[in-house]
């Protein structure tokens, strides 16, 4: 390379990409101004626009009853239909000049369709750049990535990359033997972004082809999730560190010195961290499991790295650190099996015969939609004990839900036998007090004593 062309200064740098644009512009505007086939190209993209915009107009119905009547397609395909539907005018636009421009390029000079051509090489770019950003769920980083992106396609339509990225590169610090410069931060940027968006995708492709593997369990699935989540993004973050330029050596280093000293601040983080995996191994609650914890009842909603999400009867979700599923004592309703047994208590007088009561009962809960009988899980009534104001009973019945609640099968049992118990005169005695009224002489002599 000629060292004379090399600039000396950042001043330099800038005055040669000014003069890159200057150059740049005057062609342009001479392009437009000196009559011939110039003028004549700008004609034909206002022409093939007008027609883009008549073919949108006539097809947008058809296209629209088509579109409604792909009901099969997969969500993806649809938003992207949806999105071309969108810029009709724009996808007829980059079809026709497209075509247009090669036809005339074996037709006629090149240079009679070299605006069409830049004028097409932008339509495709902002059309594809238009459907590419819709994975970028973020608005504020949606509309970044777009303008960026815009920006980027037409210095490469206009060829001035090479000026750009001459003075880009310019602007720069220097650290020892590290480099930094606009151009670095920019690519850099530009990579994340687009790591980040593929290890998304990524990641939420892995969770849909391992829930829907039923061979691997569910703790076991979110388990494999989180690992190839935590891989994904740790490349992304390793690729970031060396776009940038840094000694990935010293960094080692310096993290394992910061991370003795975080680490004491962040015990129950890692406490937490580390119960989550020994949760997910050991299999012991997964997805959809109903557990209760203290005053907590309810089902597993998901398992996260530091919480696990309950949601109970009520719509309330809570989230238990994952370090109290492991030192508390958890009941889970559902681990090996779905079958819960529920006890009732109740009592009766004496007055009624206990065969009856029995028996009564026993058919009393098997009208209730969600008992269970048959086999070993038949209902069962037993007398527990002979109390003061009643013959005590419990009522033993199994469930296949619990995930429906226990609360609302107790009340529907209770109001089985209510009903049962009125229609075979069987009364539910209460606790009784007598009151006695003494007389005056018994009442002295109760004072003398």
């Amino acid at each position: 390379m000629n060292q004379d062309l090399i600039p000396s200064s950042l001043s330099d740098l800038y005055n040669n990409m000014v003069a890159g644009f200057s150059v740049q512009f005057e062609n342009l505007v001479e392009l437009i101004v000196t009559p011939g086939w110039r003028q004549h190209q700008l004609v034909i993209i206002v022409v093939l626009w007008a027609l883009a915009f008549l073919l949108k107009l006539i097809t947008q119905g058809r296209w629209e009853a088509w579109a409604r009547s792909r009901t099969g397609w997969p969500k993806w395909r649809l938003r992207t239909l949806v999105q071309l539907m969108q810029r009709l005018t724009l996808v007829y636009f980059v079809v026709m000049s497209w075509a247009l421009y090669l036809l005339m390029q074996h037709i006629t000079w090149p240079s009679r369709s070299y605006i069409i051509g830049v004028v097409a090489t932008l339509a495709l770019a902002w059309l594809a750049i238009a459907l590419v950003a819709r994975l970028v769920r973020n608005r504020t980083l949606r509309r970044i990535f777009k303008w960026a992106m815009w920006v980027y396609a037409t210095l490469i339509a206009l060829n001035l990359t090479d000026d750009v990225a001459e003075f880009l590169d310019g602007v720069a610090i220097s650290i020892g033997d590290l480099h930094i410069s606009a151009l670095g931060i920019i690519k850099a940027v530009l990579l994340i972004g687009i790591l980040l968006t593929l290890a998304r995708i990524g990641t939420r492709a892995a969770e849909r082809g391992l829930m829907s593997n039923d061979d691997i369990t569910p703790s076991m699935q979110v388990l494999l999730a989180k690992g190839i989540q935590v891989l994904l993004y740790g490349a992304v973050f390793m690729a970031a560190i060396r776009t940038l330029g840094f000694d990935l050596t010293g960094i080692a280093l310096l993290s394992g010195a910061i991370g003795v000293g975080i680490g004491f601040g962040l015990q129950k983080v890692v406490s937490n961290l580390i119960s989550g995996i020994i949760i997910l191994m050991d299999r012991s609650i997964k997805p959809g499991d109903v557990i209760s914890l203290g005053d907590t009842f309810g089902w597993i909603n998901a398992l996260g790295a530091r919480y696990v999400s309950v949601v109970t009867r009520d719509g309330r979700e809570y989230l238990i650190p994952n370090e109290d599923l492991i030192t508390n004592q958890v009941v889970n309703w559902s681990h090996s099996d779905k079958f819960v047994r529920l006890d009732l208590e109740f009592g009766t007088s004496y007055d009624d015969d206990p065969h009856n009561v029995r028996a009564t009962a026993i058919r009393a809960v098997k009208s209730v939609t969600r008992v269970l009988s048959g086999g070993k899980h038949e209902p069962v009534c037993h007398i527990t004990g002979f109390g003061d104001n009643s013959v005590d009973y419990v009522l033993r019945f199994w469930i296949s839900d619990p995930t429906k609640g226990l609360t609302n099968i107790r009340g529907n049992v209770y109001l089985a036998l209510w009903d049962a118990f009125q229609s075979e005169g069987i009364s539910i005695p209460f606790p009784q007090r007598e009151v006695r009224l003494l007389s005056d002489a018994a009442t002295q002599q109760v004072a003398k004593e």
